[in-house]
């Protein structure tokens, strides 16, 4: 009884730990496989032995709340599920029963509360007690109605969510690669709970009805479906399902496998429940779950193969993550012979080592990871140079996780950021060089400095041959490069990367000495401060950048390979200049917000990003709105200007 006590108190400490990072600081100290396997065996231990700790995670429901947003308590728990990997166990589970089969979707589960026809409020589940008020927030998803036909008080549950095609849409937009989202969960909560309801909108969250709680006065005829049929009359999108008994069960469980990789919305299993509610409601709960409604887990198609190598992959932020490199095997249908290890703890966890017999499996049929090792020789050896700039690595302990890094500043994996900006849409606007090809290539050695983007084709066998590219990506690439080598000297100044040099100033610094770039390379501090928008810290930051001779043989590599387009001054008056604008929302006399930009710059004024001290005029047409723009530029006592007040500043 000892020893199971004890390994009682090791798995708790264990789970709990590889939940908070999970749901609280979106890291991973473990796989899913891991934790479900883990927490499995906690379950049998405390059937086996009639004990349960207080601080075992199959008792508490969630984690304290650790936002700035109101808090409230639920007038009910909100309980999470039991789960099952078991078609049989379903079946038995059901019994006689007919069921509702449905999504189990990957966000954050909202309650909702209408009074006479209005959403009244919208609370997150919390920690299933305690949840966060997002009201503000709510009435902004893309598909909540905020008024209804029914008057009287309804109380649903739903889930936040945002589709994949969004996520990578939302991400594709976003240059640096640290700042890119994980995954769609993660985006959905930090998009659900701003403090500012203008990111929300801009994130097209939906919401999925999942439960109704109470609807004041309607007959629901004992049905759960019932009531899914009368929530899309009312105006909601209800979770996709299918209506179940026993018999039926495999071939529906089967049809949403099939459906899952192609599901635009993320989700981690089904959900099945009790179709009569007064049954339902009969049976009650336990401490954690309650009894009318079960969750399936897909069972993790498992194959095992042999890990033939660690391959070391080193990232930009000096990272060097482990890949598990194996013998290839079929899994959900495709071939997959790599999985990410994510870090050395979890290497060393799973005591890897080359020639190892593995067993892998796809999480949530989407992701290959590695469920166990059955050999555990432990015998791969953590490499003491980055096998791309050959510098020293060090071993660094983050929290409860090791990691390996580079420690050379000068990695050109480090550089992958200042490539990416390179390419990026404002600068030489390359498509195909997404980050992780980047990373591909300045791994392989074809990319060492910016002149050589233009030489990709000397490559060609090897490109065509990698993994993700063929014929066409390469030849797509290669015009894509062809037609970036005719830009603007503006363009190719950002790109360069220099500190605190926005396309803003590029373009400031251009017309001011008239495009002649061997000028701006020489330029005096007193020259460059005479430029609107460029002070002492900027031009310190642009001497320094080309008294390197480094950086000017590569600017001069680079002027070798593009041609640029021979612009004019411009004929306007300058009655912007020394003005600083910064434009939010949409717009509606232009045609698109760099269309306004333009309109700016051309008179010789500037236009950025944020509201500072040096903000001249925000141009919002929403003037009464309270985003965090229109707050922060009263605060700062900067003028809020409409659209149309601006046209009357230009004259015209």
């Amino acid at each position: 009884m000892d020893e199971k006590i004890s390994r009682m108190k090791e798995l708790a400490a264990t789970l709990t730990a590889a939940a908070k990072t999970y749901y609280q600081e979106s890291r991973e100290i473990m796989s899913n496989y891991e934790y479900d396997k883990l927490y499995d065996e906690l379950v049998e231990l405390e059937k086996e032995t009639g004990v349960v700790l207080s601080k075992s995670p199959t008792q508490n429901v969630g984690y304290e709340v650790l936002s700035e947003l109101p808090k409230e308590r639920h007038e009910s728990p909100m309980l999470s599920l039991d789960k099952t990997k078991s078609t049989a166990d379903l079946q038995e589970w059901l019994g006689d029963q007919t069921g509702i089969l449905s999504w189990k979707l990957d966000g954050l589960t909202v309650v909702l509360t209408y009074s006479g026809g209005t959403l009244k409020k919208a609370v997150t589940r919390g920690n299933g007690e305690i949840g966060e008020v997002i009201t503000s927030n709510a009435r902004v998803f893309a598909n909540v109605p905020v008024t209804i036909s029914f008057q009287g008080e309804l109380v649903l549950r739903g889930e936040a969510v945002i589709r994949y095609s969004e996520f990578n849409r939302i991400n594709e937009a976003i240059d640096d690669v640290d700042a890119k989202y994980k995954n769609p969960r993660n985006l959905c909560s930090g998009s659900v709970r701003q403090l500012n309801s203008q990111i929300t909108a801009e994130r097209n969250v939906n919401f999925e009805a999942f439960a109704l709680v109470t609807a004041e006065g309607v007959d629901f005829k004992n049905s759960r479906q019932e009531q899914f049929e009368w929530l899309e009359r009312q105006g909601f999108d209800v979770v996709e399902y299918k209506t179940v008994t026993a018999e039926t069960l495999p071939e529906a469980v089967e049809e949403f496998a099939e459906a899952v990789s192609g599901y635009d919305i993320p989700s981690d299993g089904l959900v099945l429940l009790l179709d009569d509610i007064a049954y339902g409601e009969s049976l009650g709960r336990t401490a954690k779950f309650p009894r009318n409604a079960i969750a399936f887990k897909w069972a993790d198609e498992i194959r095992e193969t042999k890990l033939e190598y660690i391959e070391w992959s080193p990232s930009r932020t000096g990272l060097i993550n482990p890949v598990a490199v194996f013998e290839p095997v079929e899994l959900e249908g495709t071939t997959v012979s790599r999985a990410s290890v994510h870090n050395l703890s979890i290497m060393e966890s799973l005591a890897l080592g080359e020639g190892d017999t593995i067993t892998v499996y796809k999480a949530n049929m989407i992701i290959p990871q590695i469920a166990d090792n059955l050999t555990r020789s432990g015998k791969i050896r953590i490499p003491e140079e980055c096998p791309v700039c050959g510098g020293k690595t060090e071993v660094r302990q983050v929290g409860d996780v090791r990691s390996l890094y580079c420690t050379n500043p000068d990695c050109q994996a480090k550089r992958i950021k200042s490539f990416a900006l390179f390419v990026s849409r404002d600068a030489l606007n390359i498509d195909g060089l997404s980050e992780a090809t980047l990373e591909k290539f300045i791994g392989a050695g074809f990319i060492k400095e910016f002149a050589d983007i233009f030489h990709l084709d000397r490559h060609e066998e090897t490109i065509t041959q990698m993994e993700g590219f063929g014929r066409k990506s390469y030849d797509n690439l290669i015009r894509a490069t062809e037609t970036a080598s005719h830009t603007t000297l503006a363009r190719m100044v950002y790109g360069l990367g220099i500190s605190g040099i926005g396309l803003a100033n590029a373009k400031m610094l251009c017309r001011k000495f008239k495009f002649d770039f061997d000028r701006m390379r020489h330029a005096t501090a007193e020259e460059l401060i005479e430029v609107d928008g460029i002070g002492g810290v900027l031009a310190d930051a642009w001497i320094r950048y080309f008294d390197d001779e480094k950086n000017q043989e590569i600017v001069d590599h680079l002027l070798s390979e593009l041609t640029f387009e021979q612009e004019e001054e411009s004929t306007e008056e300058a009655i912007f200049e020394g003005m600083t604008f910064v434009i939010t929302g949409s717009v509606e006399h232009f045609a698109n917000r760099k269309e306004l930009q333009e309109a700016i710059e051309v008179r010789g004024g500037k236009a950025t990003g944020s509201v500072t001290s040096k903000t001249t005029y925000l141009i919002n047409n929403d003037v009464a709105s309270n985003s965090s723009k229109n707050k922060k530029a009263k605060d700062l006592g900067v003028p809020i200007i409409s659209e149309e007040e601006f046209i009357k500043m230009l004259g015209e």
